[in-house]
């Protein structure tokens, strides 16, 4: 079994699942002859905002390569609480243009603080019910530190600096935009 194998493995008990995208490109499997330091593959930022629901699965396919030892997530969730109140859902807008040029620039500073080899943000649009991603953030890397830092880097930079708004839709037909704490626009109280 090649590496590549057993990584993709440990993330999902079953790999025939119906709508998962190609590995990543490249064989794993390394011809006769060719040594592991002549393979090349190029870094990948990729960047997606949906209202479909989140896929683990296929986030972190798309972030394994078999030049790397770790692949690091990070998987945001709606929760059912706030404050005392039952949430039912989250809702979330984003201004698309600014949004992905932030998260382009949050790939970019990762990159220039640690030896990362993919980049992954994907981060759902609309209604998110209870217990749904929001957001799911892979890296992967040659060593654990590198993509557990990147990611701990890539959530709370999206959260101070992209401009993606929540609304949280309780039961009793209630519902709040909530400010982001860690957002550098917003004021004090």
């Amino acid at each position: 079994m090649s590496s590549l194998e057993i990584s993709s493995s440990s993330f999902s008990r079953e790999m025939k699942l119906p709508l998962s995208p190609p590995l990543v490109e490249g064989s794993a499997q390394q011809p006769l002859g060719e040594d592991l330091n002549e393979v090349e593959e190029k870094s990948k930022d990729i960047i997606k905002f949906t209202t479909e629901k989140l896929s683990i699965d296929e986030v972190s396919q798309l972030v394994i390569s078999p030049l790397c030892g770790a692949l690091s997530l990070f998987v945001g969730t709606t929760r059912n609480n706030f404050e005392g109140k039952k949430v039912i859902s989250l809702e979330y807008e984003a201004y698309l243009p600014m949004a992905e040029n932030e998260i382009r620039k949050i790939c970019s500073d990762i990159r220039q603080k640690w030896p990362v080899k993919h980049i992954a943000v994907f981060h759902r649009l609309g209604l998110v019910p209870v217990s749904e991603a929001s957001i799911i953030i892979a890296v992967s890397s040659a060593h654990r530190a590198s993509s557990l830092q990147a990611v701990s880097y890539a959530i709370d930079t999206l959260k101070a600096k992209v401009p993606i708004w929540k609304k949280e839709m309780y039961e009793e037909s209630s519902s709040s935009w909530k400010r982001n704490k860690e957002c550098f626009w917003a004021t004090g109280d």
